[in-house]
């Protein structure tokens, strides 16, 4: 396999990055185009529309600013809309050992926003990445090419990394690996937020027996895997308010409530308001920021006139 991919204008990419293979690349998809990575721990970074993912962990939504990781036998396949530009980077097991032993960090499994300060330096470092390994294509593993853009993604996760010190076990490393396996389940719950999750899934997941995952997950997040499901449930039909003009009745069937009494009662519970009412204050919001950006640019195109 090639260390430098890009798929785009609706090509299809299937990558193979089982151990044995190339141990780390750099990967593009952008404009309709797609890339299925099988093997090899993964971590993509948004940087223009958006994309769709679909993993072992479930299916997730990238807007601009949005990184998501992967777990070696997750199976991503990232597939950018028709102005989506998502790059990201594939690495071996022996890759990752590789960065923890020059850099003393890992890479976990898991999602969030990076401001766009730190979206703009991870497109330069990729951008350096993939230029030095199109270099050396026949080298098995480029430490010092992927290095500045490993610890800056490392850097990204340092509100994740800091809870390791909370996980069980006696050594660093086994705590690195609870933490792994806890991350890859909460990442398990985001991406199944349109339906309940049952405590023996996660379990059979992370390999834990059901009583020692829930008891790990509730003192790692301060939260029970029911509570954060149900969180991010909420959050889930919250977005579908703002973001699609489906019914309040398909938003709560989408987001795994049985009915729309029971959603009701948890949206205002969690939300201070009701469905309807939050979509309507939304949207006036919306209103709001688009007439007073129409109004700034009016006023630039008078003062440079």
């Amino acid at each position: 396999m090639e260390q430098v991919q890009w798929a785009d204008r609706g090509q299809l990419l299937q990558l193979d990055t089982a151990e044995g293979a190339v141990q780390g690349g750099c990967i593009g998809v952008s404009r309709l185009g797609s890339v299925q990575v099988a093997g090899g721990f993964s971590i993509w970074v948004q940087l223009h529309g958006s994309s769709w993912v679909e993993a072992k962990e479930g299916k997730f939504r990238l807007r601009r600013g949005d990184w998501i990781a992967f777990e070696k036998d997750s199976k991503p396949n990232v597939q950018a809309d028709r102005f989506g530009v998502c790059v990201g980077l594939t690495l071996s097991g022996d890759a990752l050992r590789e960065m923890t032993r020059f850099a003393d960090r890992g890479l976990y499994a898991g999602r969030g926003n990076m401001p766009r300060r730190d979206a703009r330096i991870a497109l330069r470092l990729w951008r350096e990445a993939a230029a030095r390994l199109a270099e050396n294509p026949s080298a098995v593993f480029d430490a010092a090419a992927l290095r500045p853009i490993l610890l800056h993604l490392a850097g990204v996760q340092r509100e994740l990394a800091a809870r390791i010190p909370r996980c069980p076990g006696r050594s660093r490393s086994r705590k690195r690996q609870v933490f792994g396996r806890l991350q890859r389940a909460r990442l398990y719950l985001e991406g199944n937020c349109d339906r309940v999750v049952r405590i023996s899934e996660l379990a059979e997941l992370t390999s834990f027996s059901s009583w020692y995952f829930s008891k790990t997950f509730h003192s790692l997040y301060e939260e029970s895997p029911q509570a954060a499901s149900a969180r991010m449930r909420l959050e889930h039909a919250a977005d579908l308010l703002t973001s699609t003009s489906m019914m309040i009745g398909e938003v709560a069937a989408a987001s795994g409530f049985d009915n729309c009494c029971s959603f009701a009662r948890a949206f205002r519970a969690r939300f201070g308001e009701s469905a309807t009412r939050y979509r309507s204050a939304a949207a006036s919001t919306r209103a709001v920021t688009a007439k007073s950006g129409a109004s700034a640019r009016k006023g630039v195109e008078r003062t440079g006139t």
